[in-house]
């Protein structure tokens, strides 16, 4: 096996630019498919072969046809709406498709997706004039948020091609804050397939051989309850699985670290500590870090992660799992904010890991 070499900044400005494309493109929960096309079209150059299952997650191999079968994984989908009734009058009521923030909603443009194409629309919201007395205790709800087209009645917005099921998401595109932070919606968690994607395009590079068959997995469905990752886990089987997901950033106002936990953007990707993370293969990626000076940061989750590591550690009789997390700020808003030097050291640490682990390398329980 090669040794461990790559560039100071590993994030080049064609990965960036298909970061930016990748995050601009919509691919909601269970329409991903768009979002999995350009995904693919990148890491064709860096793997040997690829496939996707039934309902969209796609996955490349690199290395093909080993006995010992090795899984990076991120989740291809975003949150969402979907228009759930449509009033006489031509207004839309929606309903979450994921954990979409109704609060952030009032104001919002919208992209209301249709077999015709895209219709623009608003989320409407009285204009604060007119909230006096008990009005002006008004807050935004789930059942009382409303989409407006410009629609004079319900025959209006048929003829759109806007009808009950049709997924709303938001416009709101990629761009860098202070050269220091990746801005846009759905960096939860495309910037995960991004960084499995530079990963694969690293050990290309370097012309890496490894041992065992890599599976490079971006997945559908996480935001309805890991859905997509359970499906492909009893496809691939593998022998160990290592996911990349966000996490929160705590170190922000109204956030209590002490609830939340101590987590800060810029001071390096998070390993998890929780049932469904093997120990043994999270202590391999804690030597890493620490071997190569990858900065790291720590967290602890009860029962379960929340992520798609529960999905793989407890399918075909369970699988050595562990979680890498990228710190983000305001995650399920539209200005969704990850440091860039965090980016560069998720896609480090998951390099390096994989050239530690041998053919048949076995994490056992003691």
């Amino acid at each position: 096996m090669t040794k461990s070499t790559y560039k100071m900044s590993i994030i080049t400005q064609k990965s960036e630019a298909f970061l930016q494309k990748y995050l601009n493109n919509a691919s909601p929960v269970g329409h991903e498919s768009s979002g999995q096309k350009l995904w693919l079209e990148y890491v064709k150059p860096y793997i040997d072969d690829w496939s996707l299952d039934n309902y969209g997650t796609t996955y490349g191999v690199i290395n093909p046809g080993k006995d010992y079968r090795v899984v990076i994984e991120g989740h291809a989908d975003e949150i969402s709406w979907m228009v759930h009734y449509i009033t006489d009058d031509g207004f839309l009521n929606v309903i979450r498709n994921g954990g979409s923030d109704h609060v952030i909603a009032p104001s919002k443009r919208v992209n209301i997706h249709t077999k015709n194409g895209v219709v623009e629309g608003v989320f409407g919201w009285p204009a604060i004039h007119t909230r006096h007395g008990e009005d002006a205790k008004l807050q935004p709800q789930i059942d009382n948020i409303f989409i407006d087209v410009g629609a004079e009645n319900e025959k209006e917005v048929a003829e759109m091609g806007i009808h009950v099921g049709c997924v709303v998401t938001y416009p709101d595109e990629f761009h860098i804050l202070n050269n220091r932070y990746y801005v846009g919606r759905a960096l939860d968690n495309r910037v995960g397939g991004f960084c499995i994607a530079e990963v694969a395009r690293l050990l290309k590079e370097n012309k890496v051989e490894l041992p065992f068959s890599l599976y490079l997995v971006n997945a559908v469905q996480e935001e309805v309850g890991l859905r997509g990752a359970e499906m492909i886990a009893e496809t691939i089987k593998p022998h160990v699985a290592i996911v990349t997901d966000v996490t929160h950033d705590t170190n922000t106002p109204l956030v209590k670290v002490k609830k939340h936990g101590n987590i800060k953007s810029g001071k390096g990707p998070t390993v998890t500590y929780a049932p469904a993370v093997h120990n043994n293969l999270l202590n391999l990626i804690i030597d890493v870090a620490e071997e190569k000076e990858i900065p790291l940061q720590r967290e602890a989750s009860s029962r379960r992660t929340g992520t798609d590591t529960d999905a793989f550690a407890y399918s075909n009789g369970g699988v050595p799992s562990a979680l890498i997390s990228l710190p983000l700020r305001y995650m399920h808003t539209t200005v969704e904010m990850a440091h860039k030097e965090d980016v560069e050291n998720v896609i480090r640490l998951i390099y390096e890991t994989l050239l530690k682990i041998e053919d048949g390398h076995n994490f056992k329980y003691f």
